[in-house]
């Protein structure tokens, strides 16, 4: 066996762990508080008071017209000088939760203002609440719009957890440059890394193809019925 194959599959099991351990979760937990953020970022720009609105604002204003790394190294080195001292994960936690909640609030704003006045009519005049219609009838609609631009955002998100190694996250692409550092074989572990990415991505692409088709169906039921 040649020696870069039998580094490869000695390396294997200690990055899909890393991915399985660290990449993953902080991937998913990232985008579920994410979303969550991003829903309530986008209901209160469209919906709220001016004060809440501004402050949504300054927000989105902030995340997105800075860098993600620059965001993590605030987080987990320069909150510290004031006192604040989190642990590598938690930090990650936040930082890439902040960033998605930004991105997905502009996603979740732009489909929910593209929902036809008239949907939110035809709820009022049912008695229908404001709760109510946002819950039953516009989410619905929006959702299935948001589907491909919210899991481009979550792939995207698979890939940028690779940043989570700079503030210390032993993560798939920490784990690479850890066993680098002792192989010093760069070239065949960054590229196995990269592969070990591109599956995961891959499989989240099929996935997000079946999910848009699902919702593709769900629409057409929902237009044959009105």
């Amino acid at each position: 066996m040649p020696p870069w194959l039998q580094l490869m599959l000695d390396s294997l099991v200690p990055l899909l762990w890393a991915a399985l351990v660290f990449t993953i979760p902080l991937t998913l937990l990232s985008f579920a508080l994410g979303l969550t953020l991003g829903l309530v970022t986008a209901i209160a720009r469209l919906f709220g008071p001016r004060p809440l609105v501004a402050i949504a604002r300054f927000y989105v204003w902030v995340i997105r017209g800075t860098p993600l790394l620059v965001q993590l190294f605030v987080i987990f080195y320069g909150l510290p000088s004031i006192g604040i001292l989190l642990d590598a994960f938690p930090a990650a936690l936040i930082g890439f939760t902040l960033n998605v909640g930004a991105y997905t609030s502009e996603i979740i704003r732009a489909v929910i203002a593209s929902v036809p006045r008239g949907q939110w009519e035809a709820a009022y005049s049912i008695g229908m609440s404001w709760s109510q219609a946002m819950r039953r009838t516009i989410l619905p609609q929006a959702t299935r719009v948001a589907v491909p631009p919210l899991s481009n955002t979550f792939i995207s998100l698979v890939k940028d957890t690779s940043l989570a190694a700079a503030v210390t996250v032993p993560e798939l692409f920490q784990t690479a440059q850890r066993i680098v550092a002792t192989t010093y074989e760069p070239l065949i572990l960054y590229i196995e890394a990269a592969l070990i990415y591109l599956a995961l991505s891959s499989v989240l692409s099929a996935l997000q193809v079946r999910l848009e088709r699902r919702f593709a169906r769900y629409g057409g039921f929902l237009e044959a019925r009105t």
